[in-house]
């Protein structure tokens, strides 16, 4: 499992979904905790909705928006392929992320390049980040994508509450490879020997002890 050290460097959790009700519905049964709607993302064609799982770090259940068109490329986190609802990926928070960017490829772990993002809040504020490019996959999305919040207030802050993040660990086939990639980013997750990959998280919640995955 995760250490302590470990869970802080979990930004997000990202939960994909064909139809954001209905991703919103499932969570709401699993876990206890209704999320609200985050607002939408223009750039990717994509909408989502969050719930805290601590102080500084949420869940962020995501979707394609209909009423916006998909990007060239596609939307991220295979979102136009149908796969279902699940784990998709995660992000890990840090500061200065052009430096991390270049000391993760250093230690052989080609991460996306980094640029921003925002999205309008329903309340009307905007939201500001930068991330490394959701593109840009590493080992089937176990390895996190990085991203910073700067001056914006974290969205944990102002997400539904009563969940909480206890462990975080990942399966993989290359068990050995992932660890070593992890570790250069300074994300020491437990990894274990897996036919497929998986990011499982554990949660505290009203429903009681959870698992996601």
């Amino acid at each position: 499992m995760a250490t302590a050290d470990a869970l802080a460097r979990v930004d997000h959790l990202v939960y994909t979904t064909d139809e954001l009700e209905r991703g919103i519905a499932a969570i709401e049964a699993l876990l206890g905790v209704r999320a609200i709607r985050g607002g939408r993302h223009p750039q990717w064609g994509t909408c989502n909705a969050l719930l805290a799982l601590g102080e500084r770090s949420y869940l962020e259940i995501i979707a394609p928006d209909p009423g916006l068109a998909a990007p060239p490329a596609g939307r991220p986190f295979g979102l136009d392929a149908g796969a279902g609802s699940r784990l998709a990926a995660w992000a890990a928070n840090g500061s200065g992320l052009e430096g991390i960017r270049v000391a993760a490829a250093a230690g052989g772990v080609v991460l996306g390049n980094v640029q921003p993002g925002s999205r309008l809040a329903p309340g009307g504020a905007m939201l500001e980040w930068t991330l490394t490019d959701l593109r840009v996959v590493v080992a089937e999305g176990v390895v996190p994508f990085l991203i910073d919040w700067g001056r914006t207030p974290h969205p944990a802050l102002v997400s539904p509450k009563g969940a909480r993040l206890t462990a975080l660990r990942i399966e993989h086939p290359d068990a050995a490879r992932v660890s070593a990639m992890l570790h250069a980013i300074g994300c020491e997750l437990q990894v274990d020997v897996a036919r497929s990959a998986a990011i499982i998280a554990e949660i505290d919640c009203p429903r009681g002890h959870v698992t996601l995955r």
